[in-house]
């Protein structure tokens, strides 16, 4: 099963928080700041209004409380509205 966004929406592949500090402490999961970096697996069509700027494969930054977070084939991804996307890694 594949997972198709509608409208002006993406669907994104947070990257992995870091897991070590500077120290060499290492920091458990609950404590691991959330990413605000990723890659975009898949985009919707746009809307009338906003047109689809983003394309899979880009990787992004986003806002830190941003988009809805899901579980798909056991993977944790990102749902969002791309003007929630703050900037493309180029």
């Amino acid at each position: 099963m594949k997972l198709k966004p509608l409208a002006d929406r993406v669907i994104i592949l947070p990257t992995e928080a870091e897991g070590v500090a500077m120290s060499g402490i290492i920091i458990p999961d609950s404590a691991k700041e959330k990413p605000l970096k990723g890659k975009v697996l898949a985009v919707g069509n746009g809307t009338k209004d906003e047109e689809m700027v983003l394309k899979e494969g880009d990787e992004v930054l986003y806002g830190k409380y941003a988009g809805t977070e899901i579980e798909f084939d056991g993977e944790t991804v990102l749902i969002m509205r791309q003007n929630e996307v703050l900037a493309v890694i180029a």
